[in-house]
């Protein structure tokens, strides 16, 4: 396993321990030290997130999606708390002036695809924002096919691991930019 710089681990140029990712040719395991470390990945992908774009995020409950979806908000330049939208299943967020909005979707309640798309699933996925969706298992028969599918592991109270599996040739770019960014230009 790879130590990283301290950039992603302390937000600076500090040296020191980091997340540790397990690179392939299309995907990216991290290995998250501290919730601030899942925020901080989430907001290096908000800051690169693009209208349209959808990210799926997989995990148990407790297992940092929400903290992650803050970090994509906080990337963005959305100014307000960032919460999980369980009970009215979406929040929207604005976004900076010239960043588009983000669309958080908590999909924990819903039964299915049909449920999903009685409440508006497509305004969404097809809309000009960037959407994170927690609980993507349940609709998976109605995503778009390109898309980020991020699985999110409990590992221990504060370790949380991280598998980016990007679909589509946007995706792939984007999860190589990120690869690029944490180390430093190192692949």
């Amino acid at each position: 396993m790879h130590e990283l710089s301290g950039r992603l681990a302390h937000g600076n140029d500090q040296k020191g321990p980091a997340v540790s990712p397990i690179l392939t040719t299309n995907t990216l395991d991290i290995i998250s030290h501290s919730l601030a470390q899942t925020r901080r990945l989430g907001s290096r992908l908000g800051a690169h997130a693009q209208p349209g774009d959808v990210y799926c995020l997989e995990g148990e409950l407790g297992s940092g999606k929400t903290s992650f979806v803050q970090g994509i908000a906080e990337g963005l330049g959305v100014t307000v708390p960032v919460t999980s939208p369980t009970f009215v299943l979406a929040n929207v967020y604005r976004g900076a002036p010239g960043r588009p909005p983000l669309y958080h979707l908590d999909l924990y309640r819903i039964s299915g695809p049909q449920e999903a798309l009685d409440f508006g699933l497509e305004d969404y996925l097809y809309g000009e924002g960037v959407v994170a969706i927690e609980w993507p298992e349940r609709i998976k028969e109605v995503l778009p096919p390109e898309h980020l599918w991020i699985s999110f592991r409990y590992l221990d109270a504060t370790k949380r691991g991280l598998l980016m599996q990007p679909r589509g040739a946007r995706y792939e770019a984007l999860v190589a930019g990120l690869q690029r960014e944490i180390y430093g230009g190192r692949e």
